[in-house]
């Protein structure tokens, strides 16, 4: 069986374990401490970072969508759809979700590492305007939530969850279609949402 290094609270380990999930690969899902950094994350990945993960030839993938991507060719396409045009717009969606959670750690990071006074707001302030920006466009046009899913929307589930991890659920004022579709995704999909972020 294929094993999964992750930590609850990070929505890019979230993505991979709910990509598992929806592509019925069966993995064990080991919890580390990336600050401690442990052996068992260090040996599987030199830069220290999760999530990771090791196949059972002991091969050790990482970066979240080369692991998805992974996932993807063991399963068949049970992650991405086979049509070309549908799959590029997946992958996008994928992107566009990673690209709002690089916002989001950047926000936390420098708050986490930074005493007040060295705080940097106008950086702080640009990332939460892309992110803004994105929430936004999501808004407008929210992601068709068909029959199949794919690893576009669990990565947007992830990352809503990782912002109401951290920042609560003030970003949902005037976004309710966005609202409206995270309702319906954890309707349809409960065993997903039981994997999202959450506190370590």
């Amino acid at each position: 069986m294929i094993r999964i290094l992750y930590a609850p609270p990070s929505p890019y380990s979230a993505k991979v374990r709910m990509a598992a999930t929806l592509a019925q690969v069966p993995f064990e899902a080991v919890p580390v401490d990336t600050g401690a950094e442990p052996e068992i994350l260090i040996d599987a990945n030199p830069l220290g970072k999760i999530p990771v993960l090791l196949t059972e030839e002991g091969f050790a993938l990482y970066d979240s969508r080369a692991i998805t991507q992974y996932l993807n060719r063991i399963s068949r396409n049970a992650v991405f759809p086979r049509n070309a045009v549908k799959r590029t717009e997946a992958e996008c969606m994928e992107a566009l979700a990673d690209g709002i959670t690089d916002c989001l750690l950047a926000h936390v990071y420098e708050r986490r590492f930074h005493p007040p006074d060295k705080v940097y707001q106008p950086w702080l302030d640009r990332q939460w305007a892309k992110v803004e920006r994105a929430l936004d466009r999501l808004n407008a046009e929210p992601p068709k939530l068909g029959r199949r899913i794919h690893c576009g929307h669990v990565a947007l589930r992830a990352v809503f969850g990782y912002l109401e991890l951290r920042f609560g659920t003030d970003w949902m004022r005037g976004r309710t279609r966005l609202k409206n579709w995270m309702k319906r995704f954890d309707d349809k999909h409960p065993d997903l949402v039981a994997l999202l972020p959450a506190a370590s």
